[in-house]
């Protein structure tokens, strides 16, 4: 039988703006995106010094989940592998498959080559977390919220997981966009119900 399942965080990073839960935490205009990615990392004062071996996927995704997770998500109340991650994206890690391919004209860069599959931002937050649920990585265009919401769906109510983040994680050169949702079994004083129109509607908002 379906369970309720509800957002209770979110995060998006775009255009020079990063939102929780809608409201505005931080701004840099006019930078490009390695230096706004970088404010972001001063600006809230994180420490992870793998931080700067990322592919700029990998720190748009990572920062949006450290966002998403502050003030709020209480990680002891779930073991390692009841928290999972999904998400999607339209171009893959093509960003950094360009990287890659620059590389090659000369010698070919290990460092670049480890990022060029999509699902390593998957990876750079489990670490972080020490998340250990399932977790996936889709290609579509544009976000399909409904998918989504039926995969997030399927794995809480079959308590193959008890909390996932989802959403979508996009970087090709100096465009980029990040939104990402923390669904949860729990009703908070803050929590929407998790669907595919409060996604959209999120989601919609940058």
């Amino acid at each position: 039988m379906a369970e309720t399942n509800y957002i209770t965080s979110s995060c998006s990073i775009s255009n020079g703006t990063v939102n929780k839960d809608i409201n505005k935490a931080f701004e840099n205009q006019g930078v490009d995106l390695s230096a706004f990615l970088l404010s972001i990392y001063q600006h809230f004062h994180f420490n992870y010094p793998k931080f700067y071996k990322m592919d700029n996927l990998s720190k748009l995704g990572w920062l949006a989940a450290e966002i998403l997770l502050q003030d709020g998500f209480k990680k002891d109340n779930y073991q390692p592998e009841e928290v999972g991650v999904v998400l999607a994206n339209s171009n893959s890690s093509l960003d950094n498959d360009l990287k890659y391919v620059d590389t090659i004209k000369e010698f070919p860069s290990p460092a670049v080559f480890v990022y060029t599959l999509p699902n390593i931002v998957i990876g750079e937050i489990c670490i972080r977390h020490k998340f250990k649920g399932e977790h996936a990585f889709f290609i579509q265009d544009p976000f399909d919220t409904t998918f989504i919401a039926q995969q997030v769906n399927y794995l809480l109510d079959n308590d193959i997981l008890h909390a996932c983040i989802c959403g979508w994680v996009e970087v090709l050169e100096q465009d980029y966009k990040a939104v990402l949702f923390l669904v949860e079994k729990k009703k908070t004083e803050k929590s929407l119900l998790f669907s595919a129109e409060n996604m959209s509607s999120i989601f919609n908002k940058d």
